[in-house]
């Protein structure tokens, strides 16, 4: 096992319904390394989403982790009983939701709901940890910390809200994070201001964040690597950097085309024809040769070729070629 903080092998979620076992998540690999942001994306239905929450055992029943591996700093946890989870939520692992709404109880204040985390997850004493939630509200740009401790959600604005979220997925000093589309209900200079305080504290801390969004816009503002996903399965995984200026699955370079920022100026944004397959009837072969312009008969009836978490590579069998040529 390597010193990743999160490591994720060959990971398979399964649904049994009356019809079949559906699987929304398929063979997937990745691991994240200490003050890493890894980006998970894709399109409604990837499986992105139901990935982040095997990871944290908050799966709905019926899903269940069927098979893989999921180690965080080294212990196995995809095996771990529903108290042994509970205890590591919060303490080892911190949860950014979509909506803060979701996340903070409505008729507690701000300072009781950090407070009760800090006392459930750390050693300390209430004054120490009233302490320290006016420190984790000043931390990610709470402005009159002290004043505002008091106040109940309702009180803060969206993303006065989130920022709050992630003080208090924070402050039980956890060494992984999962941010689930933590910037979609926010306008875009709150979005910026979000990625911003993210990507600092995960550099100030040294925490391993999980980044799960549908925007490739989100992903190479924030992350340092990033995960495509499709249909369940990992399409491509490698430095965004890379991946972004020069993605090779035919997935990622359609998801890549479909952006402002490679349109190069052009009136009317390219697309992906067709839509996401249903988990209950994917196609034979690649599941995205249906709508993949380099589809050939290969891919129609021959999986997609397994894609290896430090591979850096597409899980394609006809790459997009242009990008093949070197630097």
């Amino acid at each position: 096992m390597s010193d990743a903080v999160l490591s994720v092998r060959s990971l398979v979620v399964e649904i049994p319904t009356r019809q079949a076992v559906l699987r929304p998540v398929d063979g997937v690999a990745y691991e994240i390394e200490a003050g890493e942001i890894l980006g998970v994306v894709g399109e409604s239905g990837a499986g992105k989403s139901m990935a982040g929450n095997a990871v944290i055992g908050l799966l709905d029943s019926p899903a269940r982790i069927s098979g893989g591996e999921i180690h965080l700093k080294g212990q196995r946890i995809d095996n771990l009983s529903r108290e042994a989870m509970r205890k590591l939520r919060g303490k080892e692992i911190g949860m950014v939701f979509q909506d803060p709404l979701t996340s903070l109880n409505p008729l507690l204040q701000i300072g009781d709901q950090l407070t009760e985390t800090m006392l459930e997850h750390l050693d300390i004493s209430e004054t120490e940890a009233r302490k320290r939630a006016i420190a984790a509200l000043e931390e990610v740009g709470i402005p009159a910390a002290a004043s505002r401790i008091d106040s109940y959600p309702h009180e803060f604005s969206g993303g006065m809200r989130q920022r709050v979220v992630i003080a208090l997925a924070l402050c039980a000093e956890p060494s992984l994070v999962i941010a689930d589309e933590p910037t979609t209900a926010l306008d875009v200079s709150v979005q910026a201001q979000i990625i911003a305080l993210l990507k600092r504290l995960c550099r100030d801390r040294g925490t391993a964040v999980m980044l799960i969004t549908h925007d490739m816009g989100v992903i190479a503002e924030a992350a340092d690597r990033v995960a495509v996903m499709y249909a369940g399965r990992l399409a491509e995984l490698g430095p965004v950097r890379e991946v972004v200026q020069r993605p090779r699955h035919p997935y990622t370079d359609g998801l890549m085309g479909s952006t402002p920022l490679a349109s190069h100026g052009q009136k009317r944004l390219t697309q992906i024809p067709g839509a996401m397959p249903r988990l209950g009837n994917l196609p034979e072969g690649c599941a995205f040769h249906p709508r993949c312009p380099k589809a050939k008969d290969q891919c129609r009836v021959s999986p997609w070729p397994t894609l290896e978490a430090d591979g850096g590579r597409a899980a394609c069998w006809y790459p997009v070629a242009h990008l093949e040529v070197a630097e």
